[in-house]
């Protein structure tokens, strides 16, 4: 996907700050000749030795998985920019919040609504295996629901996904602890299956 060196808010108006990471900051946007509400994920860039921002190679791999990925349960890339300091994505609005924020709320979840969360999150997961990518950072936090009237959810935040095919060696330590597998502590090689244990732990916690 092509990056464009425009200036971002010569086509979108920035609202509110929806959410953060470790380099990332997520805004509300609108496009301005559609009116269209967007998500803007604003990637503080690396620059020189430092160790303050995302490395360009790792910004262009979540940009490249994400541009070939195009599943209801999964967030939506539509365009990227990029400036001096950061590279800014323009994805789907999701706006229901997060998964764990859903369950927290709620005293109670029956089988049925766990079920039919576990369904979402397992087909979004099967598109992305199918294509040889690994997530590798599921857990309630990057699952959100599409809006506050919807039990549809979306897989987000693709800052660790990594391409792993049948040949592949791919040894990190990453993810968030609670979800991590085994595999990842012993820094053993990655593969799909490594996803599958944090959705053990999800299920676990629905």
């Amino acid at each position: 996907m092509e990056f464009q060196q425009t200036p971002f808010e010569d086509d979108y108006d920035v609202g509110d700050e929806i959410g953060s990471g470790k380099f990332a900051i997520v805004k509300k946007c609108v496009k301005k000749n559609t009116n269209t509400e967007y998500a803007a994920k604003f990637i503080r860039k690396r620059r020189g030795g430092g160790r303050r921002g995302a490395k360009m190679e790792d910004i262009r791999k979540e940009v490249d998985i994400l541009h070939q990925i195009d599943h209801p349960h999964i967030i939506h890339l539509y365009e990227v920019y990029e400036t001096r300091l950061e590279v800014i994505l323009v994805l789907e609005l999701v706006s229901g919040g997060e998964l764990f924020d859903y369950i927290s709320e709620k005293d109670h979840l029956s089988e049925e609504e766990a079920s039919a969360f576990i369904k979402q999150i397992l087909d979004g997961v099967e598109h992305l295996h199918s294509q040889n990518i690994a997530h590798l950072d599921l857990k309630p936090e990057n699952i959100m629901l599409l809006n506050k009237n919807s039990t549809s959810i979306k897989l987000i935040d693709f800052g660790l996904a990594q391409i792993i095919g049948p040949n592949s060696d791919v040894r990190a330590m990453m993810g968030t602890a609670e979800f991590v597998a085994p595999e990842i502590v012993s820094y053993e090689p990655l593969s799909s299956a490594t996803d599958m244990w944090s959705i053990g732990v999800i299920t676990y916690i629905l």
